[in-house]
């Protein structure tokens, strides 16, 4: 490692987002949120509603607390049941779910150009998502994307314990992708994305669209978030427009 990269990670929470960038080697981007919405056609409350509805013949009360949030009633089914066929039986249901919704959900802004771009500089990249890694395939082969590859989709396990913050799912990414967590940063939107990061000591970016997103965020410790993933896109054209001097555009489906 140089001595500038060095010098970049030291304190590096409170650096600017494009600096956060341009010190790692690898992105760790979180799914729904920075990705897509995944729930944009196919809303979540709708999705907690079926899956209650799955439940209710296992266990009414867990099934009666679904409050829209799918993940939620996930964790609370195996809170209650443990490693059983209750819980088995709702991960599937849900995974079911997400890819269905994977399949109609509207990608954040500045997003694919973004995947595209970090391709281009050199950027190893992965998915850490509380998410089934069959949402995040089916969503990036809509759009024509390998990359990251699906070896390094980190996503929901048969085991709900291990969903964020709890950081298993970035310590399989790292490994992954033959990164360090410093050498890496993390793109999330949620609390549990930044407490999970915060865990391994990775630097975060957090995706906060709105006052409630960030004060949320900062809440728990973030101290550098973006409202647009267009700082970051920009950040990562000028990498590429460094090491290619005189280069013109972005490939097509790059550039935005």
């Amino acid at each position: 490692m140089s001595a500038r990269r060095d010098a970049s990670l030291s304190g590096a929470t409170d650096q600017c987002p494009a600096a956060l960038l341009e010190a790692a080697d690898c992105v760790l981007f979180d799914f729904d949120g920075p990705l897509c919405d995944l729930f944009s056609g196919r809303p979540a409350s709708g999705v907690a509603e079926r899956l209650a509805g799955e439940l209710r013949d296992v266990d009414p009360v867990v099934a009666a607390s679904a409050a829209g949030d799918p993940l939620a009633l996930l964790q609370a089914v195996a809170k209650h049941h443990g490693s059983s066929p209750a819980t088995d039986r709702a991960e599937r249901f849900l995974t079911t779910e997400e890819a269905e919704a994977a399949g109609v959900a509207t990608p954040t802004a500045y997003a694919l150009e973004l995947i595209g771009a970090l391709d281009a500089g050199g950027w190893r990249q992965a998915v850490t998502t509380n998410n089934s890694p069959a949402a995040v395939i089916r969503f990036l082969e809509r759009h024509g994307l390998s990359v990251p590859a699906v070896a390094h989709i980190h996503g929901r396990t048969s085991d709900p314990g291990l969903l964020k913050p709890d950081p298993h799912c970035l310590v399989r990414a790292l490994e992954s992708t033959g990164s360090t967590a410093q050498g890496a940063v993390m793109i999330g939107d949620s609390p549990a994305d930044c407490l999970a990061a915060k865990v391994v000591g990775v630097p975060f970016i957090g995706y906060a669209v709105n006052g409630r997103k960030r004060r949320a965020l900062e809440d728990v410790g973030a101290r550098c978030t973006v409202p647009s993933l267009r700082g970051l896109l920009e950040a990562a054209r000028r990498r590429v427009r460094s090491r290619e001097p005189g280069a013109g555009p972005l490939a097509a489906g790059v550039h935005g």
